[in-house]
């Protein structure tokens, strides 16, 4: 009698650990959640936390930490974005709104505007962007 109870015993067992693994193997699994900070781009910046890659300073910066441009006033128009610029030495990294990559302007001597192409970034009362004879920025 000791035998077939103890034979039971093992059977139901086996029955519910095997319901049990069964259950388990049928939930489906959640995606782990993204991680602030667990991004990196092609140069190993974590756009998340805030960095981007500098070409001119060959590392992962914080742009916004750089001297800030907004877009000029126009009669309507309200902006919520504003470009950013770094400087080193005779040149300067220019990150647009309006661009992925970022532009660097250079400057012949001390006083005289950063330029590429028809970009220049004067210095004056600040900085002021134009492109062509446009105001597009300005900034302190």
């Amino acid at each position: 009698m000791k035998k077939i109870f103890l034979f039971s015993i093992i059977i139901g067992l086996s029955f519910s650990c095997g319901k049990k693994v069964s259950q388990e193997n049928n939930t489906t699994k959640e995606p782990k959640p993204h991680l602030v900070g667990g991004d990196s781009d092609a140069h190993g910046c974590k756009g998340s936390a805030g960095y981007s890659w500098s070409t001119l300073k060959k590392e992962c910066i914080r742009i916004f930490e750089g001297t800030k441009l907004s877009h000029t006033e126009e009669t309507g128009k309200t902006y919520t974005t504003a470009a950013f610029v770094i400087f080193d030495g005779d040149k300067a990294e220019l990150f647009l709104d309006t661009q992925e990559e970022s532009i660097i302007l250079e400057r012949k001597a001390e006083g005289q505007p950063w330029i590429k192409g028809d970009l220049q970034l004067i210095p004056w009362k600040g900085y002021v962007l134009k492109k062509g004879d446009k105001i597009i920025y300005t900034g302190e």
